[in-house]
């Protein structure tokens, strides 16, 4: 099983999303909980994915994006051979 990081924030509805459908299918994930206002943590998030939004989630450290990103994946099929469960 491939090891899944979620940077969230408390108040972020995709965060909520992308949770919901990873639990959905079962998956466990590291929940990385983001103040809003840590500049510092930001700037480390925005560096290692080149994005400025949450969530952002990583499947075996590689950034694979947001809850859009993963919803298509999932549409599309590719989402479980990521997680390595097809």
């Amino acid at each position: 099983m491939k090891k899944v990081k979620i940077y969230t924030t408390k108040v972020c509805p995709y965060c909520v999303r992308a949770k919901q459908l990873f639990k959905s299918k079962n998956i466990t994930y590291e929940e990385i909980t983001v103040d809003p206002y840590d500049e510092a943590i930001w700037a480390e998030m925005e560096k290692r994915s080149g994005m400025k939004t949450v969530p952002q989630i990583f499947i075996d450290d590689k950034c694979v994006g947001g809850f859009t990103d993963i919803a298509e994946l999932d549409h599309k099929g590719e989402l479980d051979k990521l997680l390595g469960i097809s």
